[in-house]
């Protein structure tokens, strides 16, 4: 495999990764915290593909969908918890997504790069270079995810209060695709 390819491939594993930041960009995010979710996206994005390729292909058809419809369903609800909480909020600089919770942290990032994993599992027939693939993964879902979360921000101040009623629909369009697909 070229590292074209690899590019392409890395750059369609990132996509999730940007939208979702999009979704969390609008409905309010700290510069601190988009750092942290950009770094800890980027590791993502590097194990995932390396814990695919050392689950096999048989443990990933068993797991694999399993797995996706659970990342998909905490999208769902963390998008309904920011519209509702949009809704009902007295001041509109509260925070809507916590990004500062551990957990929170742990299941956006595995939930936008459980298709790495699956990703992962195939690396090994590729017979590409691994080490340059899962760095150029990560990377390329770090700077999608800074970018997201830039982009989405940006929208929020030009857009203003209802940003997090539009960032949690990005979320659960983002849940269902992954439910559906």
């Amino acid at each position: 495999m070229n590292y074209f390819t690899v590019l392409l491939v890395s750059v369609a594993l990132g996509i999730d990764a940007f939208s979702l930041a999009i979704g969390i960009g609008l409905t309010g995010i700290k510069k601190r915290e988009m750092y942290i979710l950009s770094g800890v996206i980027t590791l993502f994005h590097i194990f995932m593909p390396l814990l695919g390729l050392s689950l096999g292909t048989y443990l990933g058809r068993i797991a694999g969908p399993v797995a996706g419809s659970i990342g998909a369903l905490v999208l769902i609800a963390i998008g309904v918890s920011a519209i509702w909480n949009n809704l009902r909020q007295a001041e509109p600089k509260k925070k809507v997504i916590d990004i500062s919770s551990f957990t929170s942290l742990i299941l956006l990032a595995t939930s936008v790069s459980l298709d790495a994993l699956t990703v992962g599992i195939g690396l090994g027939v590729l017979q590409a270079d691994l080490l340059l693939t899962v760095i150029t993964m990560g990377i390329i879902a770090g700077l999608m995810t800074m970018s997201g979360l830039l982009f989405g921000r940006a929208l929020k101040h030009n857009i203003g209060e209802k940003a997090g009623i539009i960032g949690g629909l990005i979320l659960i369009i983002i849940g269902l695709k992954l439910l559906v697909w």
